[in-house]
């Protein structure tokens, strides 16, 4: 028989948009001949399943399933492409979790640990990873430009903690961007990150479970039109995503190594996307994303085709590694 597959997509945050074009994507490339596919609205207003059609099927919260012409569903696995919260911090898996619902991230503490920027970091500096100066700031924090600029140099990065698609981000030259900076975070987020500029070749390292062993994919090598990888260069075409990296043997070693350890090290399982940039040769990291884009033109699907992995297979090994 064939089984009942919950693509959820859209969420709570700024990427609903983003998210609903990558579930759109897995539900066009999964197999309909061996999966009933299912495209489930997770919106603030309402949670709804799609039939083939379109037509929407109000989903049962007490158990994650619909009615559809007097007919119970239920599902089997549930395909996460929810970008940010609820998807990419762990609150949705928890609550599939409880249900005994198998999905294709990582368990719901792994979700959470790593959409936390700041706690990610901390984790990893403790297995030697190396990373950036950072300082960290609350909502409601006094804050100290002067200490701030002393610890992280200028020019900085401010950042949300808990956001993704370079949402609030800046590039901060002066006092006066520093502090226009931690307001615009603010926009997005109760607690920010500030970060030290690293000058380097910036990547992005792909590691996925792909039949049954940790696979690192080929790494893209990431040229920004603007000053910084932000919203427009990620989604507007002003940047050059290269895949494969224009990168040295030593220095492609090394930050597979380091992207396959740090998998390893934070347990996690399903998609990972974590970014790197390269000061003398040393891959420092910057964040990782578990719930990277899954259009044709997005980065994770790029590696997979170059690694010979087509969406097809893609998606449904993630299944595949979600039911075992």
């Amino acid at each position: 028989m064939k089984k009942n597959i919950a693509i959820i997509m859209g969420g709570y945050s700024s990427e609903v948009n983003i998210s609903l074009k990558s579930g759109n994507v897995v539900y066009k490339h999964l197999n309909k001949e061996k999966y009933n596919a299912y495209r489930v609205h997770v919106l603030k207003e309402k949670w709804v399943a799609l039939d083939n059609e379109s037509n929407e099927y109000q989903i049962n919260i007490s158990d994650f399933s619909f009615i559809k012409n007097d007919e119970h569903i239920t599902f089997d696995c549930v395909f996460n492409a929810i970008h940010g919260n609820p998807g990419e911090n762990g609150m949705i898996l928890s609550y599939l979790e409880l249900l005994n619902i198998p999905h294709t991230s990582a368990p719901f503490y792994q979700m959470a640990l790593t959409f936390n920027k700041r706690d990610t970091l901390s984790v990893v500096k403790e297995y030697g990873v190396k990373t950036a100066k950072s300082v960290y700031l609350n909502k409601g924090d006094e804050i100290h430009v002067e200490n701030i600029i002393d610890k992280v140099n200028l020019p900085c990065f401010i950042k949300p903690n808990n956001a993704g698609s370079s949402y609030g981000i800046s590039k901060a030259y002066t006092k006066e961007e520093v502090l226009k900076g931690i307001d615009l975070a603010y926009q997005e987020d109760s607690s920010i990150l500030i970060e030290s500029f690293l000058e380097g070749t910036e990547v992005s390292v792909g590691v996925i479970e792909y039949q049954n062993e940790i696979k690192v994919l080929p790494i893209t090598e990431i040229v920004s039109e603007n000053d910084f990888f932000d919203y427009e260069a990620k989604y507007q075409g002003k940047s050059q995503e290269i895949t494969p990296a224009r990168i040295s043997k030593r220095q492609q070693n090394r930050v597979e190594e380091v992207a396959k350890k740090i998998y390893k090290a934070l347990n996690m399982s399903g998609f990972t996307r974590s970014e790197f940039i390269f000061v003398n040769d040393e891959p420092h990291f910057l964040e990782m994303n578990t719930v990277p884009g899954m259009t044709e033109e997005s980065i994770l699907p790029q590696q997979a085709a170059a690694a010979g992995i087509s969406l097809e297979d893609l998606f449904e090994n993630a299944i595949l590694m979600a039911l075992k």
